[in-house]
């Protein structure tokens, strides 16, 4: 990215107010994940998922835009097999509302949640999503060091299981399978 860009995204962060979600936050929550996906199922998956005593501890964000909720972002506790001594993260969903697209809401999420992961000793966060869009935020195929998704990923879509190290000399030292929470141990949220 080149220096303007990334001053211009910086700015871009410092417009909207990023804060950690409480329960009062949840009706909000939701308008995002219903308007984003323009369905109900994120949003009933997201609910679950704030829900689910084995997804914590968790990180939630909501981005308001001029006071409109305008994003959210949600990190859920996981385990990695093997290797229960390593901190495991999963980023599921990120939701943004389609005025608010194209407008850095979704970078400026992710940013801070893996901020907030890193000051909290997490190791590693894993995503399933574009391979287009989420190595712009440090993220790389996860398959080509060893890390299984929780259930199979069709091999065309194997670049979109993605990890993300936020501790050094990590990657290399441990592999295995993320066990995730409850709530997203379901096949058909494994598929890209």
């Amino acid at each position: 990215m080149k220096l303007g860009k990334q001053i211009s995204a910086k700015r871009q962060c410092l417009r909207m107010n990023i804060k950690e979600t409480t329960p009062a936050d949840l009706d909000s929550i939701l308008l995002v994940e219903r308007a984003a996906f323009g369905t109900d199922s994120e949003a009933k998956l997201t609910k679950n998922l704030l829900a689910d005593p084995s997804a914590q501890p968790l990180t939630s964000l909501l981005a308001l835009v001029e006071g409109q909720p305008a994003g959210h972002i949600l990190f859920t506790k996981a385990r990695l097999s093997g290797a229960p001594e390593v901190s495991v993260y999963i980023l599921a969903p990120l939701a943004v509302v389609p005025r608010f697209q194209k407008r850095g809401v979704g970078g400026c999420l992710i940013k801070r949640g893996l901020e907030l992961l890193s000051g909290a000793n997490v190791d590693l966060v894993f995503v399933i999503g574009w391979p287009n869009y989420y190595p712009r935020y440090g993220f790389t195929p996860a398959g080509r060091f060893g890390f299984e998704p929780p259930f199979p990923v069709p091999e065309k879509d194997a670049d979109a299981w993605m990890v993300q190290a936020l501790r050094p000399n990590i990657i290399g030292k441990v592999s295995g399978k993320v066990i995730c929470c409850d709530a997203l141990n379901k096949p058909e949220y494994w598929r890209e």
